[in-house]
C-alpha cells in the first residue's frame, strides 16, 4: 500500500485511468482477434478504427498500432 500522500494520489489516478483504458484495450484485442480468424474488409476496417483510437489516446504506441495494421493488411492480401 502507498504510504506517502503523492503515492496515494497516484494510486487513485491509476485506478481511474485503468477503468477508462480497459474497454478500449479489450476492443482492440477483440477486433484484432476477429480479423485474424476471418480476414475481411469489414473486420480490417474495424481493427484499423480501434487501433487508431487507442493510439490517439496513447493506450497503444502509434508505431505499434501501425505495425499491427500492417500485419493485418498482409493477412487480407493472402
Amino acid at each position: 500500500m502507498p504510504i506517502t500522500k503523492s503515492a496515494k494520489k497516484a494510486l487513485r489516478r491509476d485506478k481511474r485511468k485503468a477503468k477508462i483504458n480497459k474497454p478500449i484495450r479489450l476492443k482492440v484485442r477483440d477486433s484484432i482477434k476477429k480479423m485474424r480468424q476471418s480476414p475481411t474488409n469489414k473486420n480490417l476496417k474495424s481493427a484499423y478504427s480501434s487501433l487508431d483510437k487507442a493510439a490517439k489516446k496513447k493506450i497503444v504506441h502509434k508505431n505499434k498500432a501501425n505495425r499491427l495494421k500492417s500485419r493485418l493488411s498482409k493477412l487480407l492480401k493472402k
